[in-house]
């Protein structure tokens, strides 16, 4: 009889701090369940410095790609062989690509999964965007916005010359910008009472209100934005996106 060749075994994962609450595991690990996928597994790698990363892609046998969280999309870009011209452009990462000779690429897939989830929103008055934060997430936010025409400007609690500080945010402001995305982790479980600080008094009917965070499914933000008649929406579906498109950036 002839003996049954074993599949590979592929090995995916999750480069992140304090990542134990992560859609990525829960969402590929269920991934690979639905489809049989029995010969793939998905591993969080909880690193306290990004200097731990290299130890990861030396000592993890098959593994075949990786998403990049909170800290580490802007610090991984030293460690990486090539990035792709999205992700250089944006300046963060949040996929890689490991070759069969070890070699590693990264990609952005978030601003793919937000401009997705954005635009079905979209209404002839969203034409200027705030984004509340300036880290990895947030630079992946203006690309899209970029590409959807949209003008932004970020805010910041240490903000530089090109930044507005939050305690300008007037009414004037709330009128000339009606799309708001919080692209910080305040709001995050299990400090579900945090929000950005704004008066979410001006919030109106005419306003998106975006939270990139998803757990909890309506944040302090969105449920302030939302009692003010915004329409609001978090994270979930943009990490669905992304996640998808790296799944297809994995196995091309």
């Amino acid at each position: 009889m002839k003996k049954k060749k074993l599949k590979k075994q592929y090995k995916y994962g999750l480069i992140g701090r304090n990542i134990d609450y992560s859609f990525s595991k829960n969402y590929f690990t269920e991934k690979f369940s639905l489809f049989h996928f029995d010969n793939c597994e998905y591993l969080n790698f909880d690193i306290n410095t990004i200097e731990q990363f290299t130890k990861i892609t030396k000592h993890t046998k098959g593994l075949k790609g990786l998403n990049i969280t909170i800290p580490y999309k802007e610090a991984i870009i030293p460690y990486l062989d090539k990035v792709s011209k999205n992700a250089k452009k944006i300046g963060a990462v949040n996929t890689i690509t490991v070759s069969k000779k070890g070699k590693l690429k990264g990609y952005n897939t978030d601003y793919f999964g937000f401009k997705k989830s954005l635009k079905p929103l979209l209404k002839d008055n969203h034409k200027k965007a705030l984004i509340l934060g300036t880290g990895g997430a947030s630079k992946g936010v203006a690309f899209a916005l970029q590409k959807l025409k949209i003008e932004y400007d970020f805010v910041s609690r240490n903000p530089n010359e090109f930044q507005i500080s939050y305690n300008e945010l007037n009414q004037d402001f709330f009128d000339e910008y009606q799309i708001i995305i919080n692209t910080t982790p305040l709001g995050t479980f299990p400090n579900i009472d945090e929000c950005p600080p704004l008066d979410y008094s001006l919030f109106t009917k005419k306003h998106i209100a975006f939270d990139l965070v998803y757990n909890p499914e309506e944040t302090t933000f969105l449920r302030k934005a939302a009692e003010n008649k915004a329409t609001v929406k978090n994270g979930y579906e943009m990490l669905v996106f992304q996640a998808e498109k790296a799944w297809i950036i994995w196995n091309k």
